[in-house]
């Protein structure tokens, strides 16, 4: 699947759950949890211990899971998260080689920012779309839709507190997507064997984006 089909699908389904785990075996159990609920994209962040050789097992072992690396803060490990098998790369921060090694091997870059300025310049660097983070911290869909005034032409994803309760309003401010965490994957289900309640609220996330989206026309 070429950059352009991922960032389409990413589009589509509207939701970009965050794996955070205590081992790569806990993650890939989120995987298969988050995928039974009908999402079929996974981002597994660098803090999960082994998470490249975990993506390199989603790559190969799910043929129709968009897997995605996060937290990823230089371009070796962008590079090694793509050798892997990782179809975008996420980042909280700006940095201009992770975008650089992105566009090199034409995978979709989505560098965190902040403020105005610092989504200009990640847009202008070469990202597809800006992570918006940490979202719910500035204002929540309210500062998402301020920002979309302004800069309507710029793909945002807002991440970081982003939950049930707002996800319909984050889509309705302007979101092409959200990066979805802890009120998704919760550390906590996962560690007392809960996998099911994962299973349930990543129907619940994506029927919340579909519902919004449904209503905006």
């Amino acid at each position: 699947m070429n950059k352009s089909a991922v960032l389409s699908r990413i589009k589509e389904i509207g939701i970009i759950p965050v794996v955070r785990a205590e081992s790569s075996e806990i993650a890939l159990r989120a995987v298969e949890a988050i995928c039974e609920g009908g999402v079929p994209i996974v981002e597994i962040t660098m803090t999960v211990p082994g998470a490249i050789a975990a993506i390199e097992k989603v790559a190969a072992g799910y043929p129709d899971v968009i897997v995605g690396a996060g937290t990823v803060l230089d371009q070796e490990t962008a590079r090694l998260c793509i050798l892997a098998g990782a179809r975008f790369v996420v980042s909280p921060v700006i940095d201009m080689g992770t975008i650089t090694t992105c566009r090199r091997y034409d995978i979709a870059a989505i560098p965190g920012a902040l403020t105005p300025t610092e989504i200009i310049r990640a847009w202008t660097a070469g990202a597809d779309c800006v992570k918006v983070f940490p979202a719910n911290a500035v204002g929540g869909p309210g500062y998402l839709r301020s920002l979309k005034a302004p800069l309507p032409q710029i793909e945002l994803i807002p991440t970081g507190g982003v939950t049930l309760d707002t996800a319909a309003e984050f889509i309705t401010a302007g979101a092409v997507a959200l990066g979805v965490g802890s009120d998704l994957v919760d550390p906590r289900l996962l560690k007392d064997g809960r996998d099911k309640i994962i299973t349930e609220r990543a129907r619940q996330f994506h029927a919340k984006v579909l519902e919004a989206r449904s209503r905006a026309g």
